[in-house]
């Protein structure tokens, strides 16, 4: 992520970065900038143009300063999730599972579980994406109260995706700045990963969150979901997207071989088709994410050329507050999750891990993704899933959300605290 400096800024150059810099931040907060029509994406699209243009910086050390590898982890893997949500094969899944004779509590293990480890090896939003409509019309249909099934499918999705370095952007990010290995990771995931989806389940189950009543819709459900959710299962589309998977997990766990080099020619295999058009599966990658980390990248860089971001940690160690330090990470990562969004806080933090970033690094991804099942805001799946839930006719807002949410991120951050 380091490059080599090529521009010094001057002093005005220097502050209008950082004028931009908490600008761009504000817009991660914020979801976008108030009177404009920008998302986080395009906030930070334009902050990097802003800081190219105030600062002088050379388009040369801008493109350096975006970190490829990255990048291409997330596109690649994009395109191995769109082939399995394009064969119907999270949807087929979850619906298998909801035909079992399970009791109630049963069901949401089943569910936990599967959230979870779908999570782990595709993306958790795309998992969301996908089983949020089947699971909330198998709980209408079984009378079941849908709000904790859906709250325990958004958690489950957030946990599952921190047990390896490919489930969510920000572990990619991690994983592949501090060359983080793959199998050494998972070992050190797998303990609280495990933990906190026991936990959510018997919260679900067992406390407060079991009994939560049925929502009243709050219209006429909405079933003209996107073309990919209501998919019909197909097996030899699911079976390729399955194996292309396997095969990756198998070389990120056994083998040195490059995992960038590698995703890519897994999704190269899938686009080679004679029934899903690669048009068709582009249309599902998440290019906004894309340049959201391509800005943030270049905003983060010129930032960190001023020297601000520098005596803003020495104050904090001044202060006794040293971000090598699990105590201090938990709490900084917690906050600034919750504030800006996983992904910028883990961009923000990144260079600043201390003597040991590769245990920072696993604290680091663990904490940050944990604490998106603090607030329903705090994660992109928590809103997906409340969104189609809502066009499902449930209501799951960020008082329903908050019942199950505090008291699992906070055991979720002790299990990292005592195992990770």
């Amino acid at each position: 992520m380091a490059v080599s400096p090529v521009f010094i800024p001057t002093d005005t150059a220097r502050w209008g970065v950082a004028l931009v810099f908490a600008v761009v931040y504000l817009g991660m907060f914020l979801g976008g900038l108030p009177r404009l029509k920008l998302d986080r994406s395009g906030v930070a699209l334009l902050g990097a143009i802003a800081v190219i243009a105030l600062s002088g910086l050379p388009l040369e050390e801008a493109a350096q300063s975006v970190n490829l590898p990255t990048i291409v982890l997330l596109f690649a893997f994009m395109v191995v999730s769109a082939q399995m949500r394009m064969g119907g094969f999270y949807t087929e899944v979850t619906r298998r599972v909801g035909a079992l004779p399970l009791s109630r509590a049963g069901l949401l293990a089943a569910l936990i579980v599967v959230a979870g480890v779908l999570s782990a090896v595709f993306s958790n939003d795309i998992v969301c994406l996908a089983m949020t409509p089947v699971v909330a019309r198998l709980c209408l249909q079984r009378g079941l109260p849908p709000v904790p099934f859906l709250v325990g499918l958004a958690c489950a999705a957030n946990i599952g995706s921190a047990a390896t370095l490919i489930g969510n952007p920000q572990n990619m990010l991690i994983g592949s700045v501090l060359q983080l290995p793959f199998g050494g990771y998972l070992r050190a995931a797998v303990l609280p990963v495990g933990a906190s989806l026991l936990l959510l389940w018997v919260w679900l189950a067992f406390g407060p969150g079991a009994g939560a009543s049925a929502p009243v819709p709050v219209r006429p459900p909405e079933r003209h979901a996107d073309a990919g959710d209501d998919a019909p299962f197909d097996r030899w589309q699911t079976a390729k997207g399955l194996t292309v998977a396997v095969v990756l997990m198998g070389v990120f766990l056994f083998t040195d071989w490059n995992r960038e080099v590698a995703a890519l020619v897994g999704a190269a295999v899938l686009l080679l088709s004679r029934r899903l058009h690669s048009a068709d599966v582009m249309g599902f990658v998440d290019w906004p994410l894309l340049l959201l980390f391509i800005g943030l990248f270049v905003v983060n860089h010129a930032f960190a050329q001023t020297g601000l971001a520098t005596e803003a940690v020495a104050w904090l160690g001044a202060q006794g507050v040293h971000l090598s330090e699990p105590g201090a990470l938990l709490v900084v990562g917690t906050l600034l999750s919750n504030l800006v969004s996983n992904v910028p806080a883990v961009m923000l933090l990144l260079p600043h891990l201390g003597a040991d970033p590769a245990a920072a690094g696993v604290r680091l991804a663990l904490v940050s993704t944990f604490a998106g099942n603090l607030l329903l805001v705090g994660s992109i799946a928590n809103l997906i899933v409340a969104d189609l839930a809502a066009k499902e006719g449930v209501v799951l807002d960020w008082k329903r959300h908050v019942i199950t949410g505090v008291p699992v991120t906070v055991v979720s951050l002790a299990a990292v605290w005592w195992l990770a």
